[in-house]
């Protein structure tokens, strides 16, 4: 088995290359592939896969939840769990606006469940300002939606991988109780967040009714997320699972691997933001008046590269992609470049050298 796997094993970085596009670009590691290949299966729809039911209790335990239920994606994770809470019509959910679910779930939870959103400014730390979510929630007037839910995002994508820290966290949890608010988790990254504070992932969310955690993004797996809460809601999100098509079969394959990440990858993340650490103090070096990274920002292992005037993102993206090193241009004036357990110190290095080779050509092209 150990020769038939490793034989089919990609190399760590494919073609000598740094991708830094996202760490959803990860492959599956080599003990990952053998727990796959050894999975035991059922029929997750009827809840008889024991490798899924052993990911779903292990998550359990992990985040001091009662219980746990696998689907395949974030996204869908994210969308059961409002759908669930805002089960009545003219519910509405307080949320960031420039959160995950805001920004890039084409809009679902009004798609799919008539939720109102009732999107309040992300300040630079990924917050929102819990005076402002205080003041928003709806009296009880024939001519408002009924606020049902918050959603918080840790770590926060749009603002940087910013880590909410454990006293917002904690003040979120109280005013919800207060004002009878559900409060659910996007911790699609919720264990980089754990390893930037040094905290338990259970701490984190400790005051949370839900939460959604990501297996292909910080912890390497190729796919899949898990939703926890109280048994009640799990049984609710059973059910529309099933009616949005998630339903899966013989699924203990990806489960088996998401165990493997979910045991043997938290160990490796302290590295991971050592090295955007590396990455981002390097850009600082190329241009400063034309490419930076501000390094407050980086508390986690995404780092964001803004580009001055008269240079732009996508040319700089372009020069990086010819050689070798994939960023992402998400927007005019903006790269993302994310690290992940399958990128080396070297490869961060390689990757500030190879910036610098493209902010230099694209000064030529001007």
């Amino acid at each position: 088995m150990k020769v038939l796997v490793e034989s089919v094993l990609p190399s760590r970085q494919p073609n000598g290359g740094v991708d830094l596009r996202s760490d959803t670009v990860t492959t599956p590691t080599a003990s990952m592939r053998v727990a796959m290949a050894l999975a035991t299966c059922g029929d997750d729809v009827f809840a008889d896969d024991p490798t899924v039911n052993a990911l779903e209790k292990e998550c359990a335990t992990m985040f001091e939840k009662e219980a746990a239920l696998f689907v395949p994606t974030g996204t869908m994770g994210n969308l059961i769990s409002v759908l669930v809470h805002c089960e009545t019509r003219a519910s509405e959910v307080i949320l960031g606006d420039a959160s995950h679910i805001h920004i890039y779930e084409q809009g679902g939870i009004s798609q799919f469940g008539g939720v109102h959103p009732r999107p309040l400014p992300n300040l630079p730390d990924g917050t929102i300002d819990l005076e402002l979510v205080k003041q928003t929630i709806r009296p009880d007037d024939v001519h408002f939606p009924t606020t049902r839910l918050l959603v918080l995002e840790n770590t926060h994508n749009k603002k940087g991988g910013r880590v909410l820290k454990l006293e917002y966290l904690d003040a979120a949890g109280k005013l919800c109780r207060e004002h009878g608010l559900k409060l659910h988790v996007d911790g699609a990254r919720i264990f980089n967040a754990s390893a930037a504070m040094g905290v338990p992932v259970a701490r984190l969310l400790r005051d949370a009714d839900s939460a959604s955690i990501c297996f292909s993004k910080a912890l390497g797996a190729p796919a899949g997320s898990i939703i926890v809460g109280s048994h009640e809601f799990i049984a609710k999100s059973r059910r529309t699972r099933k009616a949005l098509g998630g339903g899966l079969r013989q699924v203990g394959t990806l489960a088996a691997a998401a165990l493997v990440g979910l045991r043997e990858t938290p160990a490796l993340l302290a590295h991971d933001h050592e090295n955007a650490q590396l990455l981002a103090a390097g850009v600082n070096t190329i241009a400063p008046d034309l490419i930076s990274v501000d390094m407050a920002s980086v508390e986690s292992n995404l780092v964001y590269i803004n580009v001055s005037p008269p240079l732009t993102a996508a040319p700089i993206m372009d020069e990086c992609n010819k050689r070798g090193v994939r960023i992402l241009a998400i927007g005019p004036q903006t790269l993302r470049a994310v690290c992940h357990h399958q990128v080396s110190k070297e490869g961060a290095l390689r990757a500030v050298e190879v910036l610098k080779e493209a902010v230099e050509a694209a000064i030529r092209s001007l």
